[in-house]
């Protein structure tokens, strides 16, 4: 269920992604950059079920590896330190992070050939969309 999300995502828009990184408590000047940054996701599968998430840019590279439904350590590139779990639901790839009695989650689906991730931080919402690259 996850080889659909493998491949390498080139983020085409982003909405509301102040908003939500000023309820993650990210202060002014990360966001500036973080509002300007449209870095790529990838995604890989290895053969023992361990899953490479990344998010590339000229700015920051971030990269997690996990296994589903496993907690693991993540530095977020905003550098919260989250415990973060990821698991599938419906179809959809969730990612929770918790840190400092707070949660977030970023749900990534496919629709329409695109990867669409909502962060998603109380009843704060940003939608990023990626395509795939060829």
């Amino acid at each position: 269920m996850v080889e659909k999300f493998i491949g390498t995502w080139k983020m085409i828009s982003s909405e509301n992604f102040d908003e939500y990184m000023k309820a993650l408590g990210v202060g002014f000047a990360t966001r500036q950059v973080g509002n300007r940054t449209k870095p790529n996701f990838v995604l890989s599968l290895d053969d023992q079920g361990t899953i490479c998430m990344k998010s590339q840019s000229t700015f920051k590279t971030t990269e997690v590896k996990f296994k589903l439904n496993e907690p693991f350590e993540e530095t977020t590139a905003d550098d919260r330190k989250t415990t973060s779990v990821v698991t599938l639901e419906n179809g959809k790839l969730v990612q929770k992070q918790s840190w400092d009695g707070k949660e977030t989650s970023i749900e990534r689906d496919i629709s329409d050939g695109k990867l669409i991730a909502r962060c998603i931080m109380g009843d704060v919402v940003a939608v990023r969309t990626y395509v795939k690259e060829a």
